[in-house]
């Protein structure tokens, strides 16, 4: 499959992608730059990403996998096997950014290290994305997102102040933030080159990229839980139930003053009876709200900041996500479609979105290598006899 080519309207146009990363903290980040035009090249072991098994299969593309890494060309590699290792440095030497997410010792193991590539090519950005950093007490661990979400206190904090049990997080929180900030890493290094020619070895651990876009932190670093805001109420009206960003008094106040809701309580009730009284005073008129029309009317009489509580099966009906195009059909080689999430980017005048489905193993062997190096078929074909290029033959001729 041809991933869509870029022009000189997409922002990264002509940068040249290495992505050594596997599952999300580091495939994210190259998925994205993938959409915003750079050339980005994944490089797969012969056993797979773990992800190739999550979600649903279409055409051997399940859909975890093809949500993170469509629009990439790909090279299925034995990096152990005789002649790989040298590839590898032939393709580092032509590009501008490789991405990995391996524990810190892994790369120099395989003798790929960033000094390595600094060697042999010395404006090269390299993303190094893991849980616990490059260097360090805790280096050497294994992490995944829950891992972090558990060290960086963010499932205690919600099982405080949700009084429920301690759970993970519903989404990799740490994954992608990681992503995000080794993408403003890459691009601010793509800068700093364009002034001085030389690269950068960028470490980011997941762990302090989840505690930077941590904003509640700071009640707890200074002690100061009990001055945090209180949580948003989910009310249930007659339509579905809603969440409101409105601190609860000044709800009573637009209730009663702009909907005729009125007060039953004086200054002579209990505290707690009157705030008891009051919620369920606004019970009664939120279930009183039997379609969503009148919901978001009433919501807009009063000012209110709210959302519609969706099941995931119901957010790609969300009207603005449709609107704005978040949502894409992408081809899912049977001759159908599939749905696939589209990058945030809107630019007003440069291009960017995601430029084709997945690949499999080892689909873009020869294509890249010609495109990046002026291989021939031939010397391309030695390669798959020693071993370093693989290819899934269930899905691939060669």
């Amino acid at each position: 499959m041809t991933i869509q080519k870029t022009d000189e309207n997409y922002p990264l146009h002509g940068l040249k992608v290495l992505d050594f990363s596997r599952v999300l903290a580091g495939p994210f980040a190259g998925r994205m730059l993938s959409d915003l035009g750079a050339d980005v090249v994944k490089i797969e072991p012969p056993d797979g990403d773990v992800t190739r098994l999550w979600g649903r299969d279409i055409a051997g593309l399940p859909g975890y996998y093809h949500q993170q890494n469509a629009g990439k060309r790909n090279i299925c590699m034995d990096l152990r096997a005789p002649g790989a290792v040298d590839l590898v440095k032939d393709l580092v030497a032509k590009a501008d950014i490789v991405i990995e997410n391996y524990r810190p010792d892994v790369m120099p193991r395989l003798g790929l290290g960033y000094d390595t590539l600094k060697a042999v090519n010395p404006a090269l950005i390299m993303l190094s994305i893991s849980g616990f950093g490059q260097g360090g007490p805790e280096s050497h661990r294994p992490a995944y997102a829950p891992i972090i979400h558990a060290e960086a206190g963010l499932m205690q904090r919600q099982a405080n102040r949700g009084d429920i049990a301690v759970t993970d997080l519903p989404l990799s929180v740490a994954d992608t933030n990681a992503s995000l900030h080794g993408l403003v890493g890459l691009l601010s290094a793509v800068i700093m080159r364009q002034r001085t020619g030389k690269g950068q070895h960028i470490d980011i651990a997941m762990i302090d990229a989840t505690f930077a876009t941590d904003d509640q932190v700071q009640y707890a670093m200074e002690n100061a839980e009990e001055t945090a805001p209180l949580p948003n109420d989910v009310w249930r009206t007659g339509a579905g139930s809603i969440l409101l960003s409105a601190d609860f008094r000044f709800l009573w106040i637009q209730l009663t003053t702009l909907m005729g809701i009125d007060d039953p309580t004086t200054k002579a009730t209990p505290l707690l009876e009157k705030i008891a009284i009051r919620r369920s005073i606004v019970s009664e008129y939120m279930l009183g709200l039997k379609s969503w029309e009148k919901v978001e009317r009433d919501m807009q009489t009063m000012n209110l900041a709210w959302g519609k509580v969706r099941d995931p099966e119901d957010v790609i009906n969300q009207p603005t996500l449709i609107a704005r195009g978040a949502i894409v059909e992408m081809d899912d080689r049977t001759g159908g479609s599939r749905p696939l999430t589209q990058s945030p980017y809107r630019f007003s005048s440069a291009s960017s979105g995601v430029r084709g489905p997945a690949p499999h193993r080892g689909e873009h062997n020869f294509e890249v290598l010609a495109d990046w190096l002026g291989f021939d078929q031939a010397r391309c074909a030695s390669l798959i006899s020693s071993g370093a290029l693989q290819y899934d033959d269930s899905r691939l001729n060669a």
